[in-house]
């Protein structure tokens, strides 16, 4: 038996999109790795997944090693990040660190999944701690990212020291928190960086993303422009925007209302470790609306376009305390999230419907990035000096090209990895060693289900293929004594009107297909459903130009 040990690195999420961020380190031999997992993230769902809001990464095979893992440790407090600890976390049960804020809105993910038992296994530990879990050292690095406590980890083994940025920036300016720190990281790399585990996000980008400083400038100078009631839509995580927004309120004699669920918790959060701590109160929805236009500035979750976030509902008519009209602003402090588009359109057409001004960031500079460009990745190979570049945090066009752009760089090694590639980073030369099942789960209700469920699939093809009934009662002997009927779901007249429930082309073929059946036939329901499914389908497609989903129910009397 082999038992020299290595050092591996395994993501299920966040290495073949941007979100659900999920990964995993181990050391030891072959036959006794101990673990450790880093992020529990989110995604949402889309056209693709009817039904669906919260898409979370598969950890069955880590879960099957769950006595073998030393911590969950979390990086920051984005939703890709920490958004599945509350679905998750009782599959493991282990003790779990972060940093006050990021703790903060844990424990309230952690509340609200009735999960009060796991805020006792979860350990709040300052910014710039050290401590280890099993055979790793662990140390918080603080970087600039766009939320308070951005921390990369310096995870120490006795294979070597790796470096997993987390989601991070270069501001040197972020207003809330320290500026970026580039000696720190210039210290790991003379101590000797084995591999940097990095962010991608912005590969393609030339240049850099930009201070949350020149935002806040910007807004101060844009809202001081404004004449009626202004709103601004923002990431309600980014409280240095956050607090920007209410710094060039206040500059120019406005009183904030925040508007929104996200923004109430977010603002809350970073008020209970110490932030946001000298703004004046905010105004309560119910009592903004007696305000003059000129006096009031609304703060709103919804910049990409969520139908049940606060400005949609706004743009609808449709919010119970906030209404906007001609004259007003809205100033959208945010990018458009690769498909967010057709949301983000209606929305501010709806906006503009109502004579409303928009202003967004390609307009103005009111937005900048959280995540690094070429030159700052360029300045991060240089400081930490990494023999192996292990991009992550990027879809796969991302993790390819940040491959290429860290070998022009002169780093030695590049792996590109894939969710589900067990990389072993040492001994030897970095290689892809085995390949283990991943894949999402779906929140459907309050139930967590494999992607590719059969219920999600009905669901599809009932979104564009529509539903047909068939029922029919046959007594013992195979004698068809009532039907059969037909009824659809999903089709319309040609003036608009849903399609009548019965069909005669439909009923017609139905009874044709029965009266041919063989008694042998009609005596199996299974059969006859077969039977029924099968012809009916080519009817419809004939007459309908579709394919529904179909069921047969057979009655026996």
């Amino acid at each position: 038996m082999n038992d020299e040990n290595e050092l591996l690195f395994l993501p299920l999420g966040g290495c073949n999109e941007i979100g659900l961020n999920f990964n995993a380190y181990a050391y030891g031999p072959p036959h006794k790795k101990r673990w450790i997992i880093v992020d529990m993230g989110v995604s949402f769902g889309d056209d693709r997944t009817p039904g669906i809001d919260v898409i979370c990464p598969d950890p069955s095979f880590i879960e099957d090693h769950k006595d073998d893992i030393e911590a969950i440790i979390f990086t920051h407090a984005h939703e890709d990040h920490i958004g599945a600890v509350g679905h998750l976390w009782q599959r493991f049960r282990k003790p779990m660190y972060a940093t006050p804020f990021t703790a903060e809105l844990i424990k309230g993910k952690l509340h609200d999944a009735n999960l009060a038992e796991a805020i006792d296994h979860l350990n709040v530990v300052p910014l710039g701690s050290k401590f280890d879990v099993g055979p790793f050292g662990i140390e918080y690095v603080t970087l600039t990212h766009s939320i308070p406590e951005p921390n990369g980890l310096a995870i120490r083994t006795p294979l070597g020291l790796l470096l997993h940025t987390g989601d991070w920036k270069i501001d040197p300016d972020p207003l809330i928190g320290e500026p970026f720190d580039g000696s720190h990281l210039q210290k790991m790399g003379d101590e000797g960086v084995l591999a940097m585990l990095c962010d991608s996000t912005n590969v393609f980008e030339e240049g850099e993303s930009g201070s949350e400083l020149g935002c806040r400038d910007e807004l101060i100078k844009l809202i001081g422009e404004q004449t009626g009631r202004v709103a601004v839509t923002a990431f309600a995580s980014n409280v240095a925007r956050v607090d920007s927004v209410v710094r060039a309120a206040e500059a120019n004699g406005r009183h904030v209302c925040l508007v929104g669920r996200s923004m109430h918790r977010i603002t809350s959060a970073a008020k209970a470790v110490g932030l946001l701590a000298d703004v004046a109160e905010f105004v309560d929805e119910k009592d903004a609306g007696f305000l003059p236009p000129e006096n009031i500035l609304y703060l709103c979750t919804g910049s990409q376009g969520e139908p049940r976030a606060a400005l949609s509902r706004i743009a609808q008519g449709s919010h119970p305390n906030v209404s906007l009209r001609e004259g007003d602003t809205v100033i959208f402090s945010s990018r458009v999230i690769p498909g967010n588009e057709r949301g983000i359109y209606d929305l501010q057409n709806a906006l503009a419907e109502r004579g409303i001004r928009l202003i967004t960031d390609r307009m103005r500079p009111i937005h900048v990035s959280g995540h690094p460009c070429r030159d700052e990745l360029r300045r991060m190979y240089q400081w930490v000096r990494p023999k192996i570049s292990v991009p992550v945090h990027g879809e796969r066009r991302h993790i390819l090209e940040h491959a290429e752009y860290a070998k022009s760089l002169q780093v030695p090694e590049a792996v590109t990895p894939k969710n589900g590639d067990v990389i072993r980073l040492a001994p030897g030369k970095p290689k892809t060693v085995d390949e283990v099942p991943t894949g999402r789960l779906l929140l459907d209700g309050n139930r967590l289900i494999p992607e590719h469920s059969q219920g999600i699939g009905e669901r599809r093809k009932l979104a564009y293929g529509g539903h047909l009934l068939v029922a029919l009662t046959f007594d013992d002997d195979g004698d068809l004594i009532d039907g059969p009927v037909t009824l659809v779901r999903g089709y319309s007249e040609a003036d608009g009107r849903a399609l009548d429930e019965t069909i005669d082309v439909l009923d017609e073929a139905a009874e044709k297909l029965v009266d041919e059946m063989k008694r042998k036939v009609r005596l199996d329901d299974d059969a006859v459903e077969r039977a029924l499914i099968r012809g009916l389908r080519k009817v419809c497609e004939r007459e309908l130009g579709k394919r529904p989903l179909i069921d047969v129910a057979v009655l026996r009397e």
